[in-house]
């Protein structure tokens, strides 16, 4: 007995919808995106990453810092919309 197409069509079509609907992401898995924007306050090479983070910190009101590139350079970090 042959199958007809609308019932091999209707069948792949609801398995699909099934699948996509089953397989919600939760808020949790999705990490928020990490902005940076170069210091403007930190002078000099950057070689602590926590000095970088405290500047970023207490005087250019951003979330955290860290140092990075090969000239080292104190990179402000907070999260993106």
């Amino acid at each position: 007995m042959k199958l007809s197409l609308r019932l091999v069509s209707a069948v792949l079509i609801s398995s699909m919808l099934l699948v996509a609907t089953a397989t919600e992401i939760s808020p949790e898995a999705v990490a928020p995106r990490t902005c940076e924007t170069l210091s403007g306050r930190y002078k000099g090479l950057c070689w602590s990453s926590n000095s970088c983070a405290l500047i970023c910190r207490e005087f250019e009101q951003f979330e955290g810092g860290h140092c990075r590139g090969f000239i080292r350079q104190c990179y402000c970090t907070t999260k993106c919309c």
